[in-house]
């Protein structure tokens, strides 16, 4: 295999999933400091890269160049994505243009960093696939009890990947390892009765407005189908009336010219009123961090 190594190597995504996996299975890897399309196409086709691991953002950085030849991808037997939720839009059109079935999986440092894998398995829109063998995973409600079949929990993971604790911060490991061994990760998440699991969210990003929850993930998701918006990226922010109201980054297509109201009447087709945008901001580029995660924190 020849691995296109664009994910830093400082992080675990990289350094695991990338360098680590390849060396202990003999691969090539091409490591790559700086990232565009053009030339990343270029090295793909003459390096015959077969293995593709990123995030989100090169994923859709790929889906949006328009120049890219249908062949872009002939060589590539794995591409792998990660580290955030990939809006399922963009994955469709990977595979229109490309074929390029894109294989979403789930993790977090404190796991090594992989949990679910979509790998060697009949393909589910939306999912980030099945438990890994050896690990185990319960959905837990806001009581601590596990969450009811179909309803959306909080993902605890036990197994031989968890971490033992951070580093001499003992009250900041107490926080998310319980005395069984227990990782609560903080990201919220549903099942279906055949096992896949499907992220929802994270729990400190949830939104509640007038005592509802909104998830800013299914809001993204929403925004994400118009035929305008390359990214977005929603919080909530204080309201006087209603606690908390929901607020939308936007990110438009080169050449796009969709205004707020279009996007909040699109919001308004597609989902309650209570969780569409109160206001929409349109922006340059969303803050993300090495591996890609949005930083709503950055938001305001």
């Amino acid at each position: 295999d020849v691995v296109y190594g664009v994910l830093p190597v400082y992080h675990i995504f990289g350094l695991n999933v990338v360098l680590g996996l390849s060396l202990h299975r003999g691969a090539t890897v091409l490591l790559v400091q700086r990232f565009d399309p053009a030339t990343a196409l270029d090295s793909i086709r003459d390096r015959q890269v077969t293995v593709i691991p990123g995030a989100p953002p090169l994923w859709l950085a790929f889906s949006h160049f328009d120049e890219a030849p249908a062949d872009s991808f002939a060589s590539v037997r794995l591409a792998l994505t990660g580290a955030a939720k990939m809006p399922e839009e963009a994955m469709r059109r990977l595979r229109d243009r490309f074929g390029l079935e894109l294989l979403e999986g789930y993790g977090l440092t404190e796991a090594s960093p992989v949990v679910t894998s979509s790998a060697g398995m009949p393909q589910k829109v939306g999912s980030v696939g099945k438990v890994l063998d050896g690990v185990q995973v319960r959905l837990v409600d806001e009581h601590g009890d596990d969450a009811l079949a179909g309803d959306a929990g909080e993902i605890w993971v036990k197994g031989p990947n968890v971490f033992k604790g951070y580093l001499n911060e003992p009250e900041a490991t107490a926080r998310v390892l319980t005395e069984d061994g227990w990782l609560r990760t903080g990201d919220i998440a549903v099942t279906d009765d055949e096992g896949y699991l499907y992220l929802v969210d994270r729990v400190k990003d949830l939104i509640i407005v007038s005592g509802f929850n909104v998830y800013p993930a299914e809001v993204e998701e929403v925004l994400m189908e118009h035929p305008d918006v390359q990214e977005v990226g929603v919080i909530g922010v204080p309201h006087p009336h209603h606690g908390e109201a929901v607020k939308a980054y936007v990110v438009l297509k080169p050449g796009a010219t969709a205004h707020e109201d279009t996007l909040v009447t699109w919001c308004q087709d597609h989902l309650a009123r209570y969780k569409c945008p109160s206001k929409i901001l349109f922006v340059d580029e969303l803050p993300r961090n090495v591996s890609g995660k949005l930083l709503r924190r950055s938001l305001v």
